[in-house]
């Protein structure tokens, strides 16, 4: 089950589901070995906060203890991809988004979607310029990182490794899923 972090307030809808700060909460639980949370909320009543709190209270597993809790580096990097990319969607994006959390097979993917039709951009790193660097960071912090038109919208999921280290520098176009240039 979930569990809400200190200083955040996450109330049982029925079971399954939840409210924390007032965004809907789902969490599905296909077996011992996978791990899924969905959030939906509205660009303007979801903060960057809310979602790292998710991360924390999905991370923790479940309080009877089934299961182990991730490297505190893979919670720091799962804090940090999602608080960009749902900035990037609340910024950037349009209607209802939908904030992803799936724990299988020794990976975090984490995805955003958002009603918004354009594409973010990887740009190349350049310490002088300021701001769009959010993908950058999210690249540099996961094994891949696929960004997806959809039917009422796009999608961009990140996905990070639990056993190797998550490396600064890495590339998302290494595994062959790329950002869709705008």
């Amino acid at each position: 089950m979930f569990r809400a972090p200190r200083g955040s307030h996450a109330t049982v809808v029925r079971d399954g589901e939840f409210e924390l700060n007032d965004s809907r909460l789902r969490q599905v639980r296909a077996d011992d070995d996978v791990r899924v949370l969905s959030v939906t909320f509205e660009r303007h009543g979801f903060r960057a906060a809310d979602a790292r709190d998710a991360v924390l209270g999905f991370l923790a597993g479940p309080p009877d203890g089934g299961g182990p809790e991730p490297p505190v580096r893979v919670v720091e990097a799962a804090q940090l991809v999602v608080s960009e990319l749902v900035t990037n969607a609340i910024k950037y994006g349009s209607g209802a988004m939908e904030l992803s959390l799936v724990l299988a097979e020794g990976t975090l993917s984490v995805t955003v979607r958002d009603g918004g039709t354009t594409l973010p951009r990887l740009w190349s790193a350049d310490p002088r310029r300021v701001g769009r660097h959010g993908l950058e960071i999210v690249a540099a912090l996961s094994r891949d990182v696929e960004v997806r038109r959809e039917p009422a919208g796009k999608r961009v999921t990140a996905r990070i490794p639990l056993e190797e280290p998550v490396r600064a520098g890495s590339r998302a176009d290494r595994s062959g899923a790329r950002p869709v240039p705008r």
